[in-house]
């Protein structure tokens, strides 16, 4: 279904593309820094899913709306900076400490990490437009089941990027862990991921589609 010399390549930029810090690995981070190792694969598990609701997306064709509709796009774009904003401002305000509460690893907790994950990346439209930009330079029409190929390569993307951003949410967490020794240090990590929140917010609202 799928041209492997094509298939090959695909894998070489797609892991360079895994590994490249962007702002989804910035915000699995922020993640695993304010919740611990469990809310940073949590997050990444969120992203991953929300990615694979992009692939099928553009799979579909739903993803070109954003090409030829761009009030579409700034509306999402604008949502999407909101809600990280909102993030923000819950990581700043936060005094509490990861497990203090017994929260910490709960149903509500991971829950609560997955949804925050998948959100964000569902209100980019920068990844929408990567998507039908990106996957389609490794589909060979001649071979027909165009959607099948998109979808293929899209969740071969999807699984490599949540093994690394799962990798590093879990080192991030684990990270944070070591030096959340008391109250100042932990309050000094939600001013980190509140500040990554807002700085993703900004990127977010200020970039347009090229």
């Amino acid at each position: 279904m799928v041209d492997m010399s094509l298939y090959a390549a695909f894998l070489v930029a797609a892991f360079a593309l895994c590994i490249t810090p962007g702002p989804d690995m910035m915000f699995i981070v922020a993640m695993g820094g304010r919740g611990g190792p469990t809310a940073g694969v949590m997050a990444a598990f969120g992203v991953a899913c929300a990615m694979l609701v992009h692939t099928v997306a553009a799979a579909l064709g739903l993803s070109a709306l954003f090409t030829t509709l761009p009030t579409l796009y700034h509306v999402l774009r604008w949502v999407g900076a909101a809600y990280l904003l909102y993030l923000a401002v819950k990581a700043f305000r936060d005094r509490s400490v990861p497990g203090e509460d017994g929260s910490a690893g709960t149903g509500s907790g991971m829950r609560r990490a997955f949804w925050q994950g998948a959100v964000t990346n569902l209100l980019n439209p920068k990844v929408i437009l990567f998507n039908v930009a990106f996957l389609p330079q490794f589909v060979d029409p001649s071979l027909g089941h165009v959607p099948g190929q998109l979808l293929l390569l899209g969740g071969t993307l999807v699984l490599m990027g949540f093994l690394w951003d799962g990798f590093v949410g879990l080192l991030a967490g684990r990270l944070a862990d070591l030096l959340r020794r008391s109250k100042r240090v932990n309050r000094w990590l939600n001013i980190v991921s509140g500040t990554v929140f807002t700085g993703l917010a900004v990127r977010l609202a200020v970039t347009s589609p090229k």
